[in-house]
Formats: structure tokens, C-alpha cells, sequence
């Protein structure tokens, strides 16, 4: 059995994950809590946000983040090809920076015009 404390919204349920029982979940106050409690346990996955550097623009680094969660042990990959992107301006905010960052079907993507 897994504890896990719920961050799909503010009330932070304390959930318990039964493996050896198809992933049961209890604990939660909602069905989201219980498919979070599922999925951390068996594909646990992240949202990335970061900044990349752009040259031209008021600022030197554009904010980006990927457009879909991407697996958490995949993370490492993720944020070396980020490391690696050198920008010029004009980038407008929505612009695919990255098609299929390190392979896993999510683009990154700017969050700002700069």
C-alpha cells in the first residue's frame, strides 16, 4: 500500500493505493483524486516549465512549457534538450518551440511574446 497526498485540487485528500488490489484507491473526495492516485502510481507524469535563452528581445530568456504532461523518468531528457535551445526574436506566445521533446509525444511550446 502507497500513500500519496492528492494535488489535483486545494484540499490535498490523503490518499492510500492498494497495488496488489488493481491500483485501489481510498481516501479521495473525488473520482479526480482517485484516477490521480492510479496514474502516479502506475505512470506517474509531469507538466515541465522552464526558460530557454532568446537573443533580440527585452528579456534573455523566454518562458516555455510543454503543451501535455510527459513521463516523469523522462523528466532528465526533457530538460537537457531545453538546456540546449538558443532563440531569436520575434517568438510569439503558442509558438511550437520543440516538436516531440526527447520523444515523448509532447511539444514545447512559448508562453509569452518576446
Amino acid at each position: 500500500m502507497t500513500e500519496l497526498i492528492c494535488i489535483v485540487c486545494p484540499r490535498g485528500c490523503h490518499l492510500q493505493v492498494d497495488e496488489a488490489n488493481g491500483y485501489a484507491v481510498t481516501g479521495n473526495s473525488c473520482p479526480r483524486g482517485a484516477e490521480y492516485g492510479r496514474q502516479e502510481i502506475s505512470d506517474p507524469r509531469r507538466s515541465v516549465t522552464s526558460t530557454v535563452l532568446i537573443e533580440g528581445a527585452m528579456y534573455r530568456r523566454l518562458p516555455v512549457r510543454t503543451d501535455r504532461t510527459v513521463p516523469k523518468a523522462d523528466m532528465d531528457k526533457v530538460m537537457d534538450a531545453i538546456k540546449q535551445v538558443r532563440l531569436s526574436a520575434p517568438v510569439k506566445r503558442g509558438d511550437v518551440i520543440i516538436e516531440n521533446i526527447a520523444g515523448t509525444g509532447a511539444n514545447l511550446i512559448a508562453t509569452k511574446d518576446m
